[in-house]
């Protein structure tokens, strides 16, 4: 009898990645819509407290929650701006006219990369469609923007771990894989995969610091 009362009053705690995933869609971040792991709303926080960057440059901004959410953190941090690329406009007026935003709609392929120029340290996110080729382009057209000691962040390896990998041609994960055969000046930092535990966030493999130019 204690035992089962114990079980109804202290229900075992259970919960399955992809119930995260599904619940992540619904993430909102000052009432615009944010699809980012918690996990990873952490982890961001501290990269850019340590990195400090003077120009982030996002690749996807979707409605833009995670950009106006990175804006606000550099506003905080008292520095940096942010270049924030798509191939749409549906960001709310509240991302539109934050100071610290750029944003830029015809696409990765069009964005000027000298606009980075004269920045001492610039933190490139990867956030588009996530398929294995897109992402690679991504990564080959924009790492040498990244500063020494910063990071290219390749968001939602974690495709692969929820049995999607197909759907997306091998996903970020065959594509990081790929890149860093031949760019030995990048590191997987495992400090941010595992924070929370073994694996523990949507960018599986997805925390590049650049070592070396």
């Amino acid at each position: 009898m204690k035992g089962l009362l114990r079980r109804f009053l202290y229900p075992q705690k259970t919960y399955s990645l992809k119930e995260i995933h599904e619940g992540h869609y619904k993430m909102e971040y000052r009432g615009v819509a944010c699809q980012k792991c918690p996990f990873d709303y952490v982890l961001y926080q501290m990269i850019i407290h340590e990195v400090n960057p003077d120009l982030i440059i996002e690749i996807g901004t979707n409605k833009g929650g995670s950009t106006l959410y990175l804006a606000d953190l550099l506003e905080i941090n008292g520095n940096g701006i942010i270049h924030s690329i798509d191939i749409s406009d549906n960001c709310s007026p509240l991302v539109k006219n934050h100071p610290r935003i750029s944003l830029f709609h015809q696409g990765w392929e069009q964005y000027d990369r000298t606009l980075a120029a004269g920045f001492e340290r610039v933190l490139v996110i990867e956030d588009s469609s996530h398929t294995y080729q897109n992402t690679l382009d991504v990564m080959s057209r924009f790492k040498d923007l990244v500063s020494v000691d910063s990071y290219l962040i390749v968001e939602d390896g974690i495709v692969e771990d929820l049995g999607w990998g197909k759907s997306y041609q091998g996903g970020p994960v065959k594509a990081i894989k790929e890149f860093m055969q031949t760019n030995s000046n990048f590191v997987v930092d495992l400090r941010w995969e595992n924070f929370f535990g073994k694996r523990a966030t949507f960018n599986t493999s997805g925390f590049l610091k650049k070592s070396q130019l």
